[in-house]
């Protein structure tokens, strides 16, 4: 079974389920979002919100692809680009932290360690900026999918609490820039996604 996770571009937004490539939650205020969904027109809200990060900061999520599916992906991104995190109760996210914004995975895939495979491939990138930590609002009564992730599935995967709440925690995940750290890391992902695929080589027209 061949595992890849691939940087999030404008070119493979479409292999995101349909609600999420039009859901604004995160990447507009709560104004603003609320406007775009009255218009019709969230979709070309979170393809500007892309293309906005790309251009200013790089790639801000990974789409992971089991042989060759999309089966689910990752959002991160500095605070200052994720206006809706500044209306949670434990807002802010630190400055020398990434948030975490999103995740989701399709159901027959939850359960063999792509989750954690997600969060790693998140701090091996933002290690590689020079941060010092991921941050993330968790739902603590999650119960369904939805925008903000389940604080327990957080904790599960090395994140701690930094700002409790009876609802939406804020919790973090340091990022220890020692040699041994980086290299569990690529080891874990080299280990999960078994083997890795380089980046495919431009052929001639």
């Amino acid at each position: 079974m061949g595992r890849r996770l691939v940087p999030l571009t404008l070119d493979n937004l479409p292999d995101l389920p349909k609600r999420c490539r039009r859901c604004v939650f995160w990447e507009l205020d709560p104004v603003s979002g609320d406007a775009a969904v009255k218009s019709g027109r969230p979709d070309l809200e979170k393809e500007a919100w892309i293309s906005a990060v790309l251009l200013e900061w790089g790639s801000c999520g990974r789409v992971v692809y089991v042989d060759d599916v999309p089966v689910g992906f990752v959002l991160y991104a500095p605070p200052a680009y994720v206006p809706r995190s500044t209306a949670f109760p434990t807002s802010p996210v630190s400055s020398d932290a990434v948030q975490l914004i999103t995740a989701w995975l399709m159901p027959g895939y939850q359960g063999q360690g792509l989750g954690r495979v997600m969060v790693q491939a998140v701090a091996k990138d933002v290690l590689r900026r020079g941060f010092k930590a991921i941050e993330a609002f968790g739902d603590a009564r999650w119960k369904e999918p939805a925008c903000i992730l389940p604080a327990d599935h957080l904790l599960a995967v090395g994140f701690k609490t930094v700002r409790p709440h009876h609802a939406y925690p804020r919790l973090r995940l340091e990022l220890r820039t020692t040699l041994s750290w980086k290299q569990d890391v690529e080891m874990a992902i080299d280990r999960l996604l078994g083997a890795v695929q380089k980046e495919p080589a431009l052929r001639p027209l």
